[in-house]
């Protein structure tokens, strides 16, 4: 059974720093891609950043490129997501996401989901 489980959310100030962490079961952890999405209330979802499995590229987004960092850990099946000078704009929940198919990753339609951590960031 292919679980993902994020942990290292919480609430911090803005210009503050919070690091995710997904730890990743059940599967060939190299085999497969990972993304970190966010969704705010009413907005949509966001992939925020991406990793590509057995050592591929990584990706971030516009909206925080510069601020934030993805690494994973393949020794620990754990993908990270490293976040500095946090904005009140980055509150959201935020999830961690794994697919056989960079595609699927790609436009938000991973085949395993974790329940998500709340980040949030106060002015």
């Amino acid at each position: 059974q292919v679980q993902l489980v994020e942990s290292g959310g919480g609430s911090v100030q803005a210009g503050g720093s919070l690091r995710l962490s997904c730890t990743a079961s059940g599967y060939t952890y190299n085999r497969y891609h990972m993304g970190w999405f966010r969704q705010a209330p009413g907005k949509k979802r966001e992939c925020v950043a991406r990793i590509y499995g057995g050592g591929g590229s990584a990706y971030v987004a516009d909206s925080v490129r510069g601020r934030f960092t993805v690494s994973q850990d393949s020794a620990k099946n754990t993908v990270y997501l490293q976040m500095n000078s946090l904005k009140p704009e980055d509150t959201a929940m935020y999830f961690c996401a794994a697919d056989a198919s960079g595609f699927s990753l790609v436009v938000g339609q991973a085949a395993y989901w974790g329940q998500g951590t709340q980040v949030t960031v106060s002015s």
